[in-house]
């Protein structure tokens, strides 16, 4: 008969083993584990083009996962989009001048840029997650043969660390939330990131419902001509010339819209644009101007702050358009000078500079002396260009402010800042009242060139539901009784039609 006493040594025996065996196994892990993340955090990264950007992509060691983007020096933004120990990080360090400047020309490759960016990083990732694999193995095993310095171990570490990369991988799939890519978290200049996109979404969802009430204002035109051709002629002969004033279209289909209409509508001889055609003056944005050359009549543009002189070029090419320069052109009979902004700010915080705005206003009114006879109109974008012509000649048209104003300066020069065409562009959408769209209709004596009135046409902004038209006569009203009757400055209103 066996003693009891003699298996309690062959049970401690067991347990040592078995000890001995977790502490071992468990030595393996954290070699494995340690190797690895070490392997990671040195070589798991890889560079890649990603759209116009050069970017560094890697898998960095984290407890949460999650995704995120680093835009030097703005910022940066997490999404929280999957669980597991290994955070996907996007460097974006620089921008490819020869890449970005093909983006900006070429509208075909703008059109795809976002499928573009898609494949680049879905590329980059692929190459990042065999690069991690490599890193995360090969350093697990070069740990493992400093610290046991056994060449069995090394298999042993090249199973865990695989084992440990799958399961990383499948955590990462398993809880993978598309759902948190449209909910950033943002760091850095880029907190009121979140705020700027919601307004920009709004803003694309207001010009929508802006267009569609758009399209029915503008077709209301010519019911509003027919209202307006009641009121007295503005001359006596019934030959009056007839130019419609445009300024600050910034990019807007729907000013593009209204001004073919009153160009129609009103039988208009000619149209002067003083300038912001565009909000930015790219190549891209200038692709749009094929409506100018449908016109059918002159085209006389002055740049804005806005336009560059590629966009001043790419009016010009128009078949029908006229771009002054300190230089002058005649429509129609009427003599008209013009001169650009002497500033490029497409920044709509940029800085206002009435000296260097003075200074081309006087250099125009130097233009003008050199002529046998003064022009009739003078074009300008911006009011403080204005002054040194006054007195120079007898109408000074200008824009930039998006807020109609009509006046007579000191020395007798009348003054008419035009509203924005274009409603301001999608910046108009911004505010709780969006800029109306507004332009002007000019009779002007033929003989004389003198103006003798004008029609204000405004289209209600965004939750207006009405167009307007009034006439101001300059010169006395005409009776048809053969009596003169003093001059009013007294406008006469046209009908507010609602929208149908």
């Amino acid at each position: 008969m066996t003693e009891p006493a003699d298996a309690a040594p062959e049970e401690d025996g067991t347990g040592r083993r078995r000890l001995r065996a977790v502490v071992r196994w468990s030595q393996r892990v954290v070699v494995a584990v340690v190797g690895a993340t070490l392997g990671i955090a040195l070589l798991g990264h890889v560079q890649a083009p990603i759209g116009p950007f050069d970017a560094t992509v890697a898998f960095t060691p984290a407890p949460s996962g999650g995704a995120e983007v680093e835009i030097p020096p703005l910022g940066s933004l997490a999404v929280d989009a999957y669980d597991g120990p290994l955070r996907l990080d996007v460097q974006l360090r620089r921008v490819d001048q020869a890449r970005a400047q093909a983006l900006a020309t070429d509208p075909s490759q703008l059109d795809g840029v976002v499928d573009r960016v898609s494949e680049d990083l879905r590329a980059a990732v692929a190459e990042l997650a065999w690069t991690t694999a490599g890193a995360g193995v090969g350093g697990a095993l070069v740990l493992s043969l400093v610290v046991f310095r056994r060449r069995r171990e090394q298999w042993v570490a090249l199973g865990l660390s695989s084992l440990l990369l799958a399961g990383t991988a499948g955590l990462g799939a398993a809880t993978w939330r598309p759902e948190a890519l449209s909910q950033p978290t943002y760091t850095g200049l880029l907190v009121n990131a979140n705020s700027l996109i919601g307004s920009a979404r709004d803003i694309v969802a207001r010009y929508d419902a802006y267009r569609a009430s758009l399209e029915d204002l503008v077709s209301n035109v010519s019911t509003l001509y027919s209202a307006v051709s009641t009121l007295p002629d503005p001359s006596t002969t019934g030959d009056s010339v007839t130019l419609l004033h445009v300024s600050d279209l910034h990019l807007n289909p729907a000013g593009a819209d209204l001004v073919s209409q009153v160009v129609g509508q009103f039988d208009v001889d000619a149209v002067l644009d003083t300038g912001d055609v565009v909000d930015w003056g790219s190549p891209v944005e200038n692709q749009t101007f094929g409506w100018i050359g449908g016109l059918g009549v002159p085209y006389v543009y002055v740049r804005g702050n806005h336009d560059s002189a590629v966009t001043a070029a790419a009016v010009a090419a128009q078949p029908n358009a006229v771009v002054l320069d300190d230089s002058s052109t005649t429509v129609a009979g009427i003599t008209v000078a013009g001169a650009p902004d002497p500033r490029f700010t497409p920044d709509k915080d940029g800085d206002e500079d009435g000296e260097t705005l003075e200074q081309s206003g006087e250099e125009l009114a130097e233009y003008i002396a050199t002529l046998d006879e003064p022009p009739a109109i003078a074009m300008v974008h911006e009011p403080p260009q204005a002054d040194p012509l006054d007195g120079v000649v007898p109408l000074v048209l200008a824009g930039h402010t998006h807020e109609r104003d009509v006046s007579v300066l000191e020395d007798g020069t009348r003054l008419m800042v035009e509203g924005s065409t274009g409603g301001a562009g999608l910046r108009g959408l911004q505010g709780e009242d969006p800029t109306p769209l507004s332009c002007t209709v000019l009779y002007l004596d033929p003989a004389t060139g003198e103006l003798t009135a004008y029609d204000e046409i405004t289209l209600g902004g965004l939750g207006q539901s009405e167009v307007t038209i009034q006439r101001t006569y300059v010169d006395p009203l005409p009776t048809g009784d053969g009596e003169e009757p003093a001059p009013t400055d007294e406008p006469v209103q046209g009908p507010a039609l609602p929208t149908p």
